[in-house]
């Protein structure tokens, strides 16, 4: 089924998502086909980064994205060949919404990159949406791309950048994130790798590194960081040796090392370096002269 001109919507400025609404240049009018999903339901998340990527950074942003899945989060992106398609597509593979903002109108003729046109379709037809302030039938140029950046920076609560030189488009998004007060996330990657000059730099200039969807969760505040207070932890005993059973009983409460030598079984020279063992493995530590279990 061809999409036509009557697919495409025309917002006005009360409809625009929020978001969009409070930067510096907000764009005058939007088209949009599909359904933008609700901005008060959902985070919107800006997923960038370089044409020119690397299987690095396809994996990482597979990775990442598909550990969103099940969070109410809409995955935003360029369209653009690269880290964009492959954030669209991963966030279609997963389930979650995705919204598209190219660099051209958003009829079926003109939109850009054309090895995207299905792509494009897919995102409408799973609830997602294209979204652009150029006319339908407007073609991508130059200046086309750096304007939709704001877009893309505006629209979003975060910017998560996944590869970048260190001149692209990708850091002109996350210099305007970084302008409009939203949250700019970095996947580190190699001193060696040029695609990864750009965000290496925006990590030293503040941008959160970002390793694991679950780092993304945390720093969102979708799930808590792992062991927080409120966490109980039990002590799985099966995990240890004889002798760290032994002085891991005796620590129901907390002893210091003069009470641990005289009630246990094992020599001075065992406990003292049985002690040393769990104060590295992090499940004991010193306090005020007495041990006490961590767990």
């Amino acid at each position: 089924m061809p999409h036509h001109q009557d697919d495409i919507k025309k917002l006005a400025p009360k409809d625009f998502p929020e978001a969009l609404r409070e930067i510096p240049e907000p764009p005058k009018e939007l088209y949009l086909r599909g359904a933008l999903p609700d901005p008060k339901k959902y985070y919107y998340l800006a997923v960038v980064g370089s044409r020119k990527y690397t299987g690095y950074g396809r994996d990482a942003t597979e990775r990442i994205v598909s550990g969103l899945k099940g969070y109410p989060i809409c995955i935003v992106s360029g369209l653009a060949m690269g880290i964009d398609g492959i954030a669209h597509r991963s966030a279609l593979d997963n389930g979650l919404p995705t919204v598209a903002i190219p660099g051209s109108g958003l009829d079926d003729k003109v939109i850009y990159p054309r090895a995207h046109l299905n792509l494009a379709r897919e995102i409408v037809e799973n609830g997602g949406a294209l979204v652009s302030e150029y006319e339908p039938d407007l073609h991508a140029a130059p200046w086309t791309f750096p304007q939709r950046n704001r877009l893309m920076a505006g629209m979003s609560q975060g910017t998560l950048v996944i590869e970048a030189e260190e001149k692209s488009g990708t850091l002109i998004t996350a210099r305007l994130a970084l302008d409009y007060n939203r949250n700019v996330f970095a996947v580190p990657g190699s001193i060696f790798s040029a695609t990864s000059k750009g965000t290496n730099k925006l990590i030293r200039q503040g941008a959160t590194p970002i390793t694991t969807a679950e780092e993304l969760l945390q720093e969102l505040g979708f799930i808590e960081e792992k062991f927080s207070k409120t966490e109980e932890k039990t002590l799985d005993l099966t995990l240890y040796t004889r002798e760290e059973q032994e002085i891991l009983i005796l620590l129901d409460e907390p002893c210091s090392r003069e009470d641990i030598l005289a009630s246990i079984s094992l020599s001075s020279a065992e406990a003292l370096s049985t002690l040393t063992v769990l104060e590295i493995k992090g499940v004991i530590r010193e306090k005020m002269g007495k041990f006490e279990r961590v767990i």
